[in-house]
């Protein structure tokens, strides 16, 4: 995949209200593989429902998304399923792990599909983020930035030509930031991909990148 079109679209939430001032809805942005995007926004403005329509979550909104030049709205479940597997890596702000595995499994259910890391790839980054201790820890018993860190961690476990994180560094420090930013960007140049990036604040701490508002 090489690029992603956002054609005059607007969260069906947002209909019939006054025009917000926006880089994204109700505009023709074009997002090119390759490129660093960061996605700033207030709460409420539809930063995660921009990343559930990109990754087929939702469809509850006007206009039109286009994967190089496609429809996303006509694709079928099987074309979904490689878009997730091999085209879009994904952060959810939730996070969605699984509290009664440990961290290291929650990892392991995304790469043993994919095959994308060894497992000493996995361990080198449980170092350099700091918890190479909480491995064999359930999820249940970290804290949030700990389960942030593990759930970047799975998210650069498979192959993609856009990395979408929302809110990826909402419960890290600076530090962990710096590190989690120089880990997404070695992974997305080492892919050829794109990172697209939301945040209310406290943003992922990318060299380059594009700003957009919500």
């Amino acid at each position: 995949m090489e690029k992603i079109e956002l054609i005059n679209t607007l969260p069906a939430v947002f209909a019939g209200r006054d025009p917000v001032p926006s880089d994204v809805w109700q505009c023709d942005l074009t997002i090119e593989r390759g490129q660093h995007y960061l996605i700033v926004a207030e709460s409420g403005t539809g930063k995660s429902s921009l990343c559930a329509y990109l990754y087929g979550y939702r469809v509850d909104y006007s206009g039109t998304m286009r994967f190089d030049g496609r429809d996303i709205r006509s694709l079928s479940v099987a074309e979904w399923c490689q878009v997730r597997q091999r085209h879009i890596a994904y952060l959810p702000q939730e996070m969605r792990l699984f509290p009664e595995l440990t961290a290291l499994e929650n990892v392991q259910l995304k790469n043993r599909l994919t095959g994308h890391k060894s497992e000493r790839e996995i361990l080198d980054w449980f170092e350099a983020l700091g918890i190479p201790d909480k491995v064999n820890s359930p999820v249940a018993k970290l804290s949030i930035g700990q389960q942030q860190r593990v759930a970047i961690i799975r998210t650069l476990c498979q192959p993609a030509d856009f990395i979408l994180l929302d809110e990826p560094v909402s419960h890290l420090d600076d530090t962990n930031n710096r590190i989690v930013a120089d880990m997404v960007q070695a992974e997305a140049a080492r892919q050829g991909a794109g990172i697209i990036a939301t945040s209310v604040g406290n943003h992922l701490q990318l060299n380059e990148f594009t700003v957009k508002s919500l």
